[in-house]
This record gives C-alpha cells, structure tokens and sequence, in this order.
C-alpha cells in the first residue's frame, strides 16, 4: 500500500498579522508600564529630595540658631538676674549692630561689641523687586538675593574649644591664628567683664590664677541666592556666609566674612519671625530703659520678681524689614524665632501646575505674606519650625 505525504501547512498570512498585532499590543502595554514606572520613580525621588533639602535646611540653621547668645559662660548684665539690685548696668545695647563691620581696633568699640554680645539674632529683608544694583543690608556679601526672602545674622561662640580636633576648632588657639577670639572673665578681680580680639587674652578663669578659656567667634549670615553654580540657572539656594579666615591668612586683613558658600539647592522661601519677651511680670514693656536700670526684686504686684524682665516666653512676633527695621529694643528681647523655609523641587513635574498661595508668617493678612502662586511645573512645600534661643530665654527665667 502507497503511503500518502501530506504537505506542511504554516501559518497564513491573516493569522501572522493577528500574531504580530497582539505581540505589538502586549509590548506596548509593557513598555507603557516600564515608563509609567519610571516616571512614579522619579517623582518619588524628586519628592525626597525636596523633602530632604527642606528638613536639612532647617537642621542646618536650627543647629546654628539654637547657640545663639552662647558666650563662653558671660551673661551681659542688664540680662543677669543675680547681679546688684543698686548698680545700673552699663553693657545695655544702643544700637542694632552692623553685622558685617570688619574687625578694627577703630571699628569695634567697647560699645559694639556690647551691641553684639546684647543682640544674639537680627536680620531684614531683602524686597521685590531687589534694590539696585545691590541690596543696601552687608552689599558685599549677600550678593544676588533672591527677592522677597530674609535674611539672617546669628552670633554665639563656637562650644568646642580651640584645639579640640574639631571642624570648627582646629587650630591651636589664639596667639597663633587670626580668628577672633571671645574670653570671658571668672574672677572677680578682673577690670574687664570679657575680651574680643586676635591675640591678647589675660582674664583669669575662677581661682583668678589661671587663663580664662578662650572660644572663637561664630557669626552667620544667612540669605537666599537666585542661582546654584552660574548665575542665570535659575536655581535659588540657601546661603552662608561666615565670619573667620581662609586657610590660615586674615580674610580682608582685618577679619571679615567669608565669601558664602552654597549649603542646600532648591530652597526659593526664607522667612525669619522673631518672637519677643517685651513684657514684663507688671505688662510694662520691657525696653532698653528698663534693662538700664537696676533690677527690683521687691515687684509691686509679685514678691521677688524682678519688674524689669519678662520670662522666656514670646509675648509677640515681628518679621524684620528695610521698610520696617527692628530696633535693638525689641531684638534684644528675642527668645524665639521661626522659620519659613520654601522648598522647590530639582526637576518640572509632568503635567503639575503649582497654583498655591503659600503663607509664610504667623498669621496672612498682606498679600507680601505671602508667595505664589508661581503657575509653573516645579512642586513644593512649606516647612516651619520654631527655634527657642536657650542661651537668652533661660536668663529670663526668674531663680
């Protein structure tokens, strides 16, 4: 019997069409997925980022602003409450300091360096549009601000000692670096409550036999720039600017600030609110003219509290400006300041329109409060924080 062979029959040409098409579409829904995933991966990230950079920044200044006031064990007098109850006190602050006055012997008076010891923060504004063709506040320092931001000065010591091995206490100590240098006084028979220079440090320390401790100055100012690494790319970012040296040669000779240095991109707000314990156990207010005269440990309405001091705690909260500066009579009662910080993201969102209003103050009752809404694709968020400044609202607080 003859064996028939049957013809191998393939695919036809309908069927691989429908087999292409199918193949095409299950690519395209993956390939749809991979972008789609792709494109939550780098929203994610970009939105830790910026969660990232507002929570640094505010580490950043909290960590600074937390010292401010710190002087090495000095307390200012108008601000001691267990000094004389009969001898007024003549370290008062006059004036709001100019924070960026290079150290001279000319320069820095008795009384300026009490107007810096007695106000621990101060700070402005910088507004929109921004002066030209620089801000009048430190023009050779806080160069091309960001408008509508603040900017801030903080003053304390640095807590490590010279010599400690530490980032900011390296060097050896006075005589052989061009720091400035604080040393307060401990013993009773020094003329002097404390010194600020380069190189000259005689106070004794307690038993009035040993040198004094001797803590370099730290003074910051902070700002926003409208631009990270060129000017014109438009990326707006925190600032710092410090008082000291540069290797180990005088910046300026006298010392002044250094040129500031970038600390986090992206953050396009910066508010600063001081919050001032100006009133008193009475409600009087609590001003220069008041801390100028002795203190009253026999109160009126309170037995043994002090009339002329209030307790550590804001009482009221003013934002400082060029229109509107602060006057050392209220900075010198700052013992809390918060901090607006608006975080913009690296990268445009996809399809995102930021039409927000942001409030940047306690309480927005001006459109200046205010910033936004910027209609463009850039997400971001507000982060605050309230500081409390220990090393000054501590003194307030009646033993």
């Amino acid at each position: 019997m003859r064996k028939t062979i049957r013809a191998q029959q393939g695919f036809t040409l309908v069927e691989l069409m429908i087999s292409l098409v199918l193949g095409l579409l299950i690519i395209l829904a993956l390939l749809t997925m991979l972008i789609n995933i792709n494109r939550n991966n780098s929203e994610l990230t970009g939105v830790n980022r910026l969660i990232e950079n507002g929570r640094f920044s505010l580490q950043l200044l909290e960590t600074d602003v937390s010292h401010a006031g710190y002087w090495g064990g000095h307390v200012p007098k108008f601000d001691d409450l267990t000094g004389s109850t009969t001898t007024a006190p003549t370290d008062v602050p006059t004036t709001v300091p100019d924070p960026c006055l290079t150290f001279s012997a000319i320069n820095w008076t008795d009384q300026h360096k009490n107007n810096l010891v007695g106000i621990a923060v101060q700070g402005t504004d910088i507004p929109a549009p921004v002066p030209s063709p620089t801000t009048p506040f430190c023009s050779g320092i806080v160069t091309n601000p960001q408008p509508s931001t603040d900017v801030l000065v903080v003053r304390h010591l640095e807590p490590c000692l010279p010599g400690s091995g530490t980032d900011d206490c390296s060097d050896t100590r006075a005589n052989a670096s061009p720091h400035l240098y604080f040393q307060a006084s401990q013993c009773d028979t020094d003329t002097a409550a404390f010194v600020l220079n380069t190189s000259t440090f005689t106070l004794k320390a307690g038993d009035c036999t040993a040198d004094a401790p001797v803590r370099r100055l730290s003074s910051s100012i902070y700002y926003v720039r409208n631009y990270a690494n060129s000017a014109g790319d438009n990326v707006p970012t925190l600032m710092r600017a410090r008082f000291g040296v540069s290797n180990t040669a005088l910046v300026g000779n006298p010392p002044e600030y250094l040129p500031a240095q970038a600390l986090v991109e992206g953050v396009q707000g910066f508010r600063v609110e001081y919050g001032l314990d100006n009133t008193s156990d009475t409600g009087a207010a609590v001003d220069l003219a008041a801390l100028s005269t002795p203190i009253n440990w026999v109160s009126a309405s309170v037995l043994n509290t002090p009339t002329n001091r209030g307790n550590g705690l804001p009482d009221t909260y003013v934002r400082c400006s060029q229109a509107a500066p602060c006057t050392a009579d209220q900075l010198v009662n700052v013992t809390v300041i918060k901090l607006y910080v608006l975080v913009r993201a690296e990268k445009v969102s996809p399809g995102h329109t930021d039409s927000k209003k942001y409030c940047l103050a306690s309480v927005c009752t001006d459109p200046a409060d205010y910033m936004g809404p910027f209609n463009d694709g850039y997400k971001r968020h507000l982060f605050t924080q309230t500081i409390r400044l220990t090393n000054v609202a501590t003194r307030r607080e009646t033993p």
